[in-house]
């Protein structure tokens, strides 16, 4: 209790979901497979990418793994830690819905019949509920990555092998299942990628305050 008192501000880096919720239902309201200037960004190699529903597990569970990252990340990372997570989460994420803004872009990969069984019921309600619209680059990816590298690098987990294993393990089937269930491109998923890849390098390898001493001495 006397460490989540102490750690109470990183609470407030949660209040980013009242930015990040109402702007991406905006963009899924507002762009569509319809509007004008919309890019489909799915190419010829996504066919070959056969659908499989049984993605849908991990797929799901990236909702969970997200959450849970995040409340172990507020009681139990360093504030360095803690900073370098939420920061690459909020600045990452409002870098793709802008992306989306500038470049609308959507795919036409969903297949024409879903098997009628669980998995499959599972991921037609996921269809009827999320467009195939603002998926570039994916931010199912980016997440995934963005967790995964936080808890990677915290130093509460150094020893804990099972859950860092554990965690690369699932970040990699939920980044595949973003193109087994047809919900994004290979494109997608490479663009979530790269977002990381540029988030990683202003987060986690430039030193800031080496800069900062350099500007001050010049």
């Amino acid at each position: 209790m006397n460490t989540l008192k102490k750690n109470s501000w990183r609470i407030l880096f949660g209040l980013y979901v009242f930015i990040y919720l109402p702007w991406f239902f905006y963009l899924e309201k507002t762009i569509t497979l319809e509007s004008p200037g919309i890019h489909i960004i799915n190419f010829q190699l996504d066919n070959a990418v056969p659908f499989c529903e049984y993605f849908i597990i991990p797929y799901i569970l990236w909702f969970f793994y997200i959450a849970a990252s995040c409340v172990y990340m507020v009681i139990k990372s360093s504030n360095s830690e803690f900073l370098r997570f939420a920061l690459s989460l909020i600045v990452g994420m409002s870098l793709a819905l802008t992306i989306c803004m500038l470049y609308p872009n959507g795919i036409t990969l969903r297949p024409d019949s879903i098997p009628d069984n669980f998995f499959g019921r599972i991921v037609a309600g996921l269809y009827a509920t999320d467009t195939s619209t603002n998926v570039f680059p994916s931010i199912h990816v980016y997440n995934s990555l963005a967790v995964h590298i936080a808890l990677n690098k915290c130093e509460a987990l150094k020893k804990h092998y099972v859950i860092r294993y554990s965690s690369l393990i699932l970040c990699i089937l939920i980044c595949l299942s973003t193109v087994f269930l047809k919900q994004h491109s290979i494109i997608d998923a490479v663009g979530g990628i790269a977002l990381m890849l540029v988030m990683y390098l202003l987060v986690y390898v430039v030193d800031y305050r080496k800069l900062f001493i350099k500007k001050q001495q010049s």
